[in-house]
């Protein structure tokens, strides 16, 4: 019953997202929506693509053995980065008008920079969709009783999420997110009431809690331990502004004010609604502590999907099932059509030439997302990192590489592109040496240390003399019709003998 209920979700979901490609005429219909979407959805998909599989099964997983300290991550570092995007980028992102968040370092720093950047932000996909194919995997093994196997699952759920993607772009993606929004909200709510209620009231789960430590949350006083609670934070909280998903939601609003506030309330969302799954996986340790026993070392992750089917009635485990696959849906579609965009316009487009048609770079991005969800399906059936693992790496690269170009690039005047060059070369290349040559536990973990190391290489970059050309400004499409009436006008002011006087229509 359970598993055809799935597949009737499965295939409603599909359907919902294929109508909203009808809207798609254009890559920027694509890309970002047209520039068409309202406060609510922008709302709903900033919150419907951060929840996914790993808030519902990677971080409840986390919490049981290390308590909030081991999540500092993910929802902490997650939600604030979300907050942090509509309070200090929306806005002069918003305004510049870009498909991808390749083209600002393209406008900013130039070809180089835009290419080293694109390429870190696309491998940085990897382990987020790779988590959530995982999920799906797991989720489509647990609902039929072990008669789809994980790899088996991994396919259907990756290959039916393409469909719709790749014909409906930001928009199947936004008006799904809307939906899936709703039915996360709603089946949380509703399985959280049918858990609190078999162990006594919310207020039993939380004494326990706090009674086993659960709740401690600063790191001691050791130098080592405060440094280490500090780059996990920063991992999500840093690493992942400079996102194509992030920004395509900056850039699809409507307008400057939905682009803020939407990143803000989609983000408290998040942040609010992540402790859902932790107060169901906890709750587990009170109603079934043999299983939660047996899993906890094993695979933390089936304990939340083991415990609802296990002992909720059907009715809860179709709300959970249906809340959980709408998080892993939402998440990645997002997820694989972001590194599908920004790759196709940001590094196949200049190496095929400018002169490509629209329909035929609208071709090209849909290709584009086709052979990253292979490659992803691929990447997800050999990953053995857990899911809250894959998802927390995921953003290392983009800490080290993209994160301190795109800041100084929006705020500090004086950065340049050697500045950004300088930025990505030392950031990967302390990353990389802590992580080839360095301990297994390093006293600075390499991320940090990467992040760190992009500071200088900016700052002495951009204040050192040039070696490197800056690109020139690019006038706004506006402007330059305008200059060019502008010279128009002078010219047959100078020459009123080269322009016939006008008659009406001719």
């Amino acid at each position: 019953m359970l598993l055809w209920f799935v597949i009737a979700y499965w295939v409603i979901s599909v359907g919902i997202g294929l109508y909203a490609a009808t809207r798609v005429h254009n890559t920027k219909d694509f890309a970002i929506a047209g520039r068409h979407l309202p406060f609510y959805m922008v709302t709903a998909t900033v919150f419907a693509t951060w929840f996914g599989s790993e808030t519902v099964l990677g971080i409840p997983a986390t919490f049981l053995r290390e308590g909030l300290h081991g999540v500092v991550a993910d929802p902490f570092g997650a939600s604030m980065c979300l907050i942090l995007v509509g309070l200090f980028f929306a806005a002069p992102l918003y305004r510049m008008n870009l498909l991808t968040i390749g083209d600002f370092y393209k406008k900013k720093f130039g070809r180089s920079v835009e290419v080293l950047t694109t390429i870190a932000i696309v491998i940085s996909y990897l382990g987020w969709v790779g988590a959530q194919i995982t999920a799906l995997g797991l989720v489509f093994n647990v609902v039929s009783g072990g008669e789809i196997s994980k790899l088996a699952g991994m396919w259907i759920g990756s290959s039916t999420i393409l469909i719709y993607t790749f014909f409906g772009g930001m928009w199947a993606v936004a008006v799904t997110d809307f939906i899936q929004m709703i039915i996360i909200v709603i089946g949380m709510l509703y399985i959280g009431g049918e858990v609190s209620g078999m162990v006594g009231g919310v207020g039993v789960v939380v004494d326990h809690a706090m009674q086993a430590g659960k709740f401690e949350f600063w790191p001691a006083l050791d130098i080592k331990e405060i440094i280490a609670f500090a780059a996990a934070w920063v991992t999500m909280m840093f690493g992942s502004i400079p996102q194509q998903d992030v920004f395509q939601r900056v850039q699809s609003s409507k307008t400057e004010k939905i682009a803020i506030w939407g990143s803000v309330l989609g983000g408290s969302l998040y942040f609010m609604f992540a402790f859902v799954p932790m107060f169901l996986a906890y709750s587990a340790t009170l109603i079934d502590p043999k299983m939660v026993a047996d899993l906890i070392d094993n695979d933390p992750q089936l304990i939340l999907p083991n415990l609802v089917m296990q002992h909720a009635p059907l009715f809860a485990q179709v709300m959970f099932f249906g809340a959980l696959l709408s998080a892993i849906k939402s998440c990645a579609s997002a997820t694989l059509l972001a590194p599908s965009v920004t790759f196709s316009e940001n590094i196949l487009k200049p190496m095929l030439g400018h002169k490509l048609s629209d329909r035929r770079m609208l071709h090209l991005m849909r290709g584009v997302t086709l052979v990253f969800t292979i490659l992803v399906t691929l990447y997800a059936m050999n990953s053995k990192a857990s899911i809250f693992k894959m998802v927390e790496n995921a953003y290392q690269i983009t800490l080290v590489m993209a994160f301190v170009p795109l800041v100084a690039g929006v705020y500090w005047k004086r950065s340049t592109t050697q500045g950004a060059l300088a930025a990505i070369f030392c950031g990967l290349s302390v990353w990389l040496s802590i992580l080839i040559f360095g301990p297994e536990d390093p006293f600075v973990p390499a991320h940090f240390a990467g992040m760190f190391a992009s500071i200088f290489g900016m700052i002495a970059g951009s204040l050192l003399p040039s070696m490197v050309s800056q690109p020139l400004p690019q006038e706004p499409e506006h402007a330059k019709l305008h200059h060019l009436a502008a010279s128009h006008t002078e010219h047959v002011a100078e020459h009123p003998h080269h322009h016939p006087p006008y008659h009406g229509d001719h």
